[in-house]
């Protein structure tokens, strides 16, 4: 079942079938994405051409290791010129290089079986909410002076306004003469956002206070 379809040659036959098969799974890493993460046009994109473009390479230095390693060399010089994607682009991106690789070298039946499974468990993932944290809330940013004992100052009024907080960050700012505080905060249904805000401005001084909506779940990389 798992045997490679192009053991004794490549061959026009043989070679489209593993073009086709990559560009029907690259769609279908593509489709999955699309609908488990935030994505672009061009990633999208990228996604459905990626197991393509790995499939000729394997078609292309297959049995002729001079070649292979020509090839591995060119692509050690290539650099992603981009911003850092999130886990899941990172991920998305080794799933269609995995296919690539697969059907490349003739195992088209593993390629597809693989792609099934993994997709399956890629949506089970995330119909079931596996690894969520359980504090979902908002970004709580707050500017306060540098004398300020940030610590402790804010405790009260955390404990009127949220079940739960998390100190994110503290980093200086205006040439260290300030700080910015982000807190990752678990707001009681029934509080008044604008008095958190107010008591808040009391505290740090009428200093920049900024709350976000819900949190982006994405984890850059």
């Amino acid at each position: 079942m798992f045997n490679s379809i192009i053991g004794s040659g490549l061959g026009v036959m043989n070679f489209s079938i593993c073009v086709v098969t990559s560009i029907i799974l690259g769609f279908v890493v593509a489709y999955l994405h699309m609908k488990t993460t935030r994505s672009n046009q061009n990633f999208i994109n990228t996604l459905v051409i990626l197991p393509v473009l790995v499939t000729v390479v394997i078609l292309l230095v297959n049995g002729n290791l001079g070649t292979s390693v020509a090839v591995v060399g060119a692509f050690s010089l290539v650099r992603f010129r981009s911003i850092p994607g999130n886990s899941k682009e990172i991920l998305d991106v080794f799933f269609a290089m995995a296919i690539g690789l697969a059907v490349g070298t003739g195992y088209i039946a593993f390629a597809i079986i693989f792609t099934l499974i993994t997709s399956v468990l890629s949506i089970m993932l995330y119909k079931f909410k596996f690894g969520i944290n359980k504090l979902k809330g908002r970004i709580l940013k707050i500017s306060i002076p540098e004398d300020l004992d940030y610590e402790n100052v804010f405790e009260d009024i955390f404990k009127k306004y949220t079940d739960e907080v998390v100190l994110q960050q503290a980093k200086t700012i205006n040439m260290g003469s300030m700080f910015e505080l982000t807190y990752l905060v678990n707001l009681k249904s029934d509080i008044s956002q604008k008095e958190l805000i107010d008591d808040i401005r009391v505290k740090n001084g009428n200093l920049k206070v900024v709350l976000t909506h819900e949190i982006d779940n994405r984890e850059a990389l």
